[in-house]
């Protein structure tokens, strides 16, 4: 599939066209090069093959250069052009950075009417051939600009706009419905130009709309090639009108009409009740809706009345067989009299001599036939323009509350058919002035632009179409000017001599061809898009396009409103038929008011700045996923697209003033710019400047060559290690006012912008980091010392409570200690005093009371804790004081009262105030928490020495 896609074939040879491909092509899939002047090499094989890539991979708009190029997907696509999309694109910050869309060149147009100091007005031309898309893209715009142009301030303001929105959308079906039908190439064919203005105020809003026509192919009405239709607006009635409706306008089922071939085709436009419902918003109301459908009806029976040939020339021919009640009901249908209207068809009324007298001649049958086919065309010609007024009146804006508009050209496309004639030779003519507008604006403007910048730039010989236009509508002789010619002629024309005086007069034109087998007189037009043959055949009649007067008169005697008012009596006009027909002034022919209104179009068009659509059409079988390289091939090459593709690729599509050039890019001037020889500048011969950081008073030219200058380090910046292509010097050209570059330029350029404005931020960034740090060191400092006083502070005051609280325990256990000491110096007194002057006992005779039992066992339990604590130093606290206290309680348990209480006289020796122990009493521990526990520093044999212990002596002395 994909070599079906992209064309290419087996085999070594296509093995290594792959292989450039690949090389030139950078490997990029050609689905995504949303611009054609991105392919390599810029040819139309590569284009066609990229076009054909994306239109597979269901992408239907690329860019190319200036140029949308629009495919035809034939298949509906709803998501493609939702209200949330056209948002999207509305909304978007840039919108060449989203995907090519019609919605781009919306965009675009109107923010360029929005942001110019001076708006300009904008148009867009949207060209193709018939079937290419045309009809639907103008849709789609109108729908764009009718949302994005409609943001009002109040409620009163919001309903009048949504009011013209609604009004401007509607005017598309009625205008489909009645200028539309299906040929052979499309089903929705545009038979008229139309060039529709929105009108935006001031503050561009959308305030309403006015649609210009030009050349409406009203011979469809009576004439329709082999398998096409008529207008779609006589579809509509036949298969939506209601019984009733039937019975009045005389369209009974299975009715059958000469002018309504293909009836039993049905088609999306045939939607009676939308184009009802359009032209009510319009304010065409239900009367005289009805009475337009009534006319149409009419009409169609008009186009069942069948002449047969007479066989005395002197009497009018009859009709033929059914033919009495077609003209019964057209004449009842158009509010003529019966007789009248078959008089007027098949005898025409002859002036002559200089009294204009009058002579009556029967008609023969060929000219009944163009008698009525003329009346048909007539009053669908004059209800066609009356309903562009309708339309006009109710969508126009007063000419004071707009100021600027943007203008959708929908064209007929280039056409070339078996049988061409002057319906195609307008139409072809129009799209070659089309061109040759393109040609002028953008490819011939672009390289005159080169030119008077100074810019040595090779020109691209792209393809000038002024020599097919010198053909039709050059002076003094031309196509045109000698088909006016014979229409002056009081004589007939015959196409044989039609086409003798076109080769004799226009046989130096190259754009001038013949075919010598062609059996029917004709000439042939080289045209931008290729060659048409034209049939002389009728030509001159056409371009005559002649109304009997008596048609117009009888025409005038109907009682219907509305044809009153389409024919209106005016006596003025009487009197100036008269007098040109006294005076014979020449005849304002179809090719004349063309021209005009073709050359007003145009001055219009070279008033505003144009943007291109081109509408491709991939397969002429209207089938969706079909690519037809032969059609597009040829469709390319008409639309002039790879002569702009060469010129976007080669040229410069970006272009700027010097000033704002150096206002945006002089801050690459930090970039330490160095001379870098070939690249263009105001002064060449010159060497760089020494740029000065404050040097503000520098000349543009020295600061635009300074910035010429950085090139070269930024693309060696940007370039890839070990690939030359890349290092070399971006494409960028000095002029005497403006600089030329290219996209690749310019990215470079904002990438090197972007790297100054990052070092500069950088350094911003470095700065403030900087002084942040110093800031928080500065807070960490102070932060310290307060932190360092404030626990200062608090551990002083925490010693000092200690220390008071140590000196209150040292205090309260001295006096108790002095008291113990006291209390055991009266007991020790008292108990020598007892042994001295009473009798010895026994020890059951000496019974202690309760309390002084309980208060000696406490005394014995306790007092080696008051040492402890008495002797311990201020920082002894926690699991260490825990641990002495527990050490100090190991104590032998017992109640007091088990140790018997010797007296003197039963024992020798020293008696204790706590008890008499059977030897020597000690307390054991290895290593005392308390400094000097373990000490006596005057040991004596009547000291206690050791660690809570009492060393009484047994035996002592006798003597107190």
């Amino acid at each position: 599939m994909l070599q079906q896609v992209n064309g290419h074939s087996s085999g070594p040879d296509a093995h290594g066209r792959e292989d450039l491909q690949e090389f030139l092509g950078q490997e990029a899939p050609l689905h995504l090069l949303d611009d054609l002047t991105k392919v390599n090499p810029v040819t139309l094989e590569t284009v066609l093959r990229c076009l054909q890539a994306r239109y597979m991979a269901d992408t239907f708009y690329t860019n190319a250069g200036c140029t949308l190029v629009a495919l035809n997907p034939f298949k509906p696509i709803p998501q493609l052009y939702s209200p949330e999309l056209m948002q999207e694109y509305h909304t978007a910050p840039q919108t060449q950075k989203l995907k090519p869309h019609i919605f781009t060149v919306g965009e675009q147009t109107y923010r360029n009417v929005r942001s110019l100091t001076e708006p300009v007005d904008q148009s867009i031309i949207v060209s193709g051939e018939s079937g290419a898309g045309k009809t639907w893209t103008s849709r789609c715009l109108m729908k764009f600009y009718a949302v994005v142009a409609a943001s009002p301030t109040s409620w009163e303001s919001h309903k009048i706009a949504e009011r013209i929105e609604q009004r401007i959308l509607n005017s598309n079906p009625v205008m489909e419905a009645f200028g539309n039908a299906c040929t052979l190439r499309n089903n929705n064919s545009s038979r008229f130009g139309k060039f529709i203005q929105l009108q935006l105020n001031r503050a561009q809003q959308m305030t309403g709309a006015a649609v210009q026509t030009y050349l409406l192919e009203k011979t469809r009405v009576a004439c329709q090639a082999s398998s096409e239709r008529n207008f779609h607006i006589f579809y509509q009635i036949c298969k939506g009108a209601s019984a009733d409706e039937r019975l009045q306008w005389h369209l009974p089922e299975g009715a059958t009409f000469c002018w309504l071939p293909n009836p039993e085709r049905t088609l999306e436009e045939d939607c009676f009740e939308v184009t009802r419902e359009a032209m009510l918003h319009l304010g065409i109301d239900t009367p005289t809706q009805n009475n337009i459908f009534k006319v149409l009806a009419g009409l169609l029976h008009l186009g069942n009345v069948r002449f047969a040939d007479s066989e005395d020339e002197a009497q009018p021919c009859q009709l033929t067989d059914g033919a009495q009640g077609s003209v019964r009901t057209s004449a009842s249908l158009l509010w003529l009299p019966e007789d009248p209207l078959l008089e007027t068809l098949r005898i025409r009324t002859i002036r002559a001599g200089r009294q204009q007298q009058v002579f009556l001649k029967p008609c023969s049958r060929a000219e009944c036939d163009t008698r009525r086919d003329c009346l048909a065309k007539l009053v669908y010609a004059r209800l066609f323009d009356w309903l562009v007024l309708v339309i006009n009146s109710s969508i126009c804006a007063d000419p004071d509350s707009w100021t600027t508009f943007i203008g959708l050209l929908d064209v007929y496309g280039f056409e070339s058919f078996p049988d061409n004639s002057l319906e195609q030779l307008c139409i072809n003519y129009a799209n070659e002035k089309l061109q040759q507008h393109f040609v002028a604006h953008y490819l011939r403007a672009q390289q005159e632009e080169y030119a008077a910048e100074g810019l040595a730039w090779s020109f691209v010989n792209y393809q000038d179409n002024q020599t097919c236009l010198d053909l039709i509508e050059g002076s003094p002789i031309s196509i045109c000017s000698l088909i006016n010619e014979e229409c002056r002629l009081n004589r007939p024309s015959s196409a044989a001599q039609l086409q003798t005086r076109i080769e004799g007069a226009l046989a130096g034109s190259p754009c001038l061809g013949r075919d010598r087998l062609s059996r029917e007189p004709s000439f042939i037009v080289l045209h931008y898009a290729g060659p048409v043959q034209y049939h002389t055949a009728g030509l001159v009649e056409k371009n005559k396009d002649p109304v009997p007067a008596e048609l117009t008169m009888l025409l005038q005697q109907s009682q219907d409103p509305l044809l009153k008012l389409l024919f209106p009596t005016d006596p003025e006009e009487k009197s100036q038929e008269e007098s040109s027909g006294q005076s014979r002034a020449p005849v304002l022919t179809v090719v004349s008011k063309f021209k005009a209104s073709l050359e007003q179009l145009l001055q219009v068009l070279h008033s505003t700045t144009p943007h291109y659509i081109r509408c491709i059409k991939p397969n002429s079988q209207n089938q969706a996923q079909t690519f037809l390289r032969e059609e597009v091939l040829s469709q390319l090459e008409a639309c002039g697209l790879v002569e702009t593709i060469h010129i976007s690729a080669a040229g410069f599509p970006i272009r700027v003033s010097h000033r704002n050039f150096v206002e945006r890019y002089e801050l690459l001037r930090r970039l330490h710019p160095r001379t870098a020889p070939g690249l263009q500048s105001p002064s060449p011969n010159e060497g760089p400047p020494e740029w000065l950081p404050h040097a503000e008073e520098a000349p543009p030219h020295c600061v635009l060559r300074d910035i010429l200058y950085t090139l070269p380090a930024l693309t060696r910046a940007v370039a890839t290690p070990g690939d030359p292509a890349e290092a070399t010097p971006a494409p960028m050209h000095c002029g005497r006012t403006k600089v030329f570059m290219t996209e690749a330029t310019l990215e470079l350029l904002e990438r090197g912008r972007a790297q100054v404005l990052e070092q500069c931020a950088r350094c911003i960034q470095g700065g403030w980091r900087r002084h942040r740090r110093l800031k928080q060191a500065r807070q960490r400092r102070a932060a310290v010392l307060i932190q360092a006083a404030t626990r200062s502070w608090l551990t002083r005051r925490r010693i000092q409570r200690l220390h008071v609280a140590a000196t209150v325990i040292k205090r309260a256990w001295q006096r108790w200690r002095v008291r113990m000491a006291f209390l055991a110096s009266e007991e020790l007194d008292g108990a020598e005093e007892k042994h001295l002057f009473q009798a010895p006992r026994s020890p059951g005779s000496f019974p202690l009371p309760q309390t002084q039992t309980w208060l000696l066992g406490a005394i014995i339990r306790l007092w080696p804790l008051g040492l402890v604590l008495a002797n311990a130093t201020v920082g002894v606290r926690g699991f260490q004081r825990k641990l002495v206290v527990w050490a100090c309680l190991q104590l032998p348990s017992g109640s007091p009262s088990s140790a018997p209480v010797q007296t003197a006289h039963e024992q020798d020796g020293v008696t204790s105030i706590r008890a008499l122990p059977q030897g020597s009493i000690k307390f054991h521990c290895r290593k005392s928490p308390l400094r000097y526990a373990d000490i006596c520093p005057e040991p004596s044999s009547y000291s206690v020495t050791g660690f809570n212990q009492i060393l009484l002596e047994r035996q002592r002395p006798g003597h107190v």
